[in-house]
């Protein structure tokens, strides 16, 4: 013959006393709303697409030589980065967009470097100083 269990021993068995229990309900508590936050915040920077409209900066090698007689500097472009669009000294804003292509800057000029969006850095500051 098989014993019948009432719905207080069956609920003794499977939630124990107040020494077995090893969570508190308010701690259970806590513990959803920070694993929902931090989902939240997993989910918006997905979805905002966070930190995607930071662009490269361009970047050149140059071989630059000094002009003894009139204080200018040549400055010949010896690579280009993939990102970067166009090369130019702070007195020629035309610039050069190739590898080998040269430019002359004055003594002090900065070499300014313009990327696939429109952003300048500069690449080399105060030549011959």
């Amino acid at each position: 013959m098989i014993p019948m269990l009432d719905g207080k021993s069956i609920r003794q068995k499977l939630i124990g006393n107040e020494e077995e229990r090893a969570v508190s309900p308010v701690i259970g508590v806590i513990l959803m709303v920070a694993i929902t936050v931090i989902l939240a915040a997993v989910i918006a920077a997905f979805v905002l697409d966070m930190g995607s409209n930071q662009s490269a900066s361009a970047q050149a090698g140059l071989d630059i030589s000094n002009n003894t007689e009139n204080s200018t500097y040549q400055v010949t472009i010896t690579t280009l980065g993939d990102n970067t669009d166009r090369v130019y000294c702070e007195n020629d804003a035309t610039g050069a967009s190739s590898v080998g292509d040269s430019l002359t800057c004055e003594e002090g000029d900065n070499v300014i470097g313009v990327n696939n969006e429109g952003d300048e850095n500069v690449i080399q500051s105060d030549i011959g100083n």
